[in-house]
Parts: structure tokens; sequence; C-alpha cells
């Protein structure tokens, strides 16, 4: 009886240390590497998200044999814009891409075919324009 208790126990806890190390072997991703400063700045995303809300458009993206078309609101139309666009995969961080925001007069920006891979995404437009400061996010599926 003793004998079976003594396997009983040295199973468990082999069990256990393989569970340890799979554990350790498995990548733990955050949203970003600096996750903790981005969450001490939140209020400025909830102002630029409720700046971009209080616009009459909203950001669109068009995908197309010749990329994706991205389209900010009219309102942007002949403004001087500076900004980041982040495309954010959940699943795997390689497939991450982040791009500066040139639009043109039309508030467009057209991003090549190939430079974000097909996949789920968040997409996270960032801009500023006349001293306010927008964010749009969504999620969407690249072709």
């Amino acid at each position: 009886m003793g004998t079976k208790v003594l396997w009983v126990f040295i199973a468990f806890a082999m069990m256990i240390s393989y569970m340890v190390y799979r554990c350790m072997l498995t990548p733990v991703d955050l949203v970003t590497k600096e996750y903790y400063k981005d969450e001490l700045s939140y209020q400025q995303v909830i102002d630029a998200k409720k700046h971009a809300a209080s616009l009459a458009g909203s950001v669109s993206l068009r995908q197309g044999g010749d990329g994706l078309l991205l389209l900010l609101p009219a309102e942007m139309q002949h403004r001087s814009v500076d900004g980041t666009v982040q495309f954010y995969c959940p699943n795997d961080v390689k497939r991450d891409r982040h791009f500066d925001l040139r639009v043109d007069s039309a508030a467009s920006q057209r991003i090549d075919p190939g430079m974000v891979p097909p996949g789920h995404y968040t997409l996270r437009v960032k801009w500023t324009t006349d001293g306010v400061t927008y964010m749009d996010e969504r999620a969407l599926t690249v072709l």
C-alpha cells in the first residue's frame, strides 16, 4: 500500500514538472512592449477616440488588387495630418505592421499589396491635425 502511494506521488510530481517545463517554453507576448507605460496614458486614448467619434465620418479601409486604401473622414481632406497606422495581429507578434500616416489631399493613403500579410488584425489609426489627436480602432480581416 505504501509503495502505491509513493508511485502516485512520483507520477504527480513528474506531471507537474512536465507542465512547468512546457509553460516555460510557451511565448507570452504583451500587446505592446511598453504595456504599463501605455496603460498610464490611457486617458489620452479615450479622449482621442471621443474626438474621432465626433467626426461625421470614420476611418475606412478598402481592399483591392492594388493593395489597401486607407481613407480618413472627409473632414481631414486638404488638412495637414500627421500620425501612425498599426496593424496589430493578436495571435502573432511577427505579423504586426506599423506605418507612418502620409495621406494625400483626399485624406487617403495606399498601402502596397504584400506589406500586410493576410489574416485577422486590429487596425489602429492615430492622427493629429490642428493640435487635436484622433484615434480609430477596428477589427478587420486582410484577404
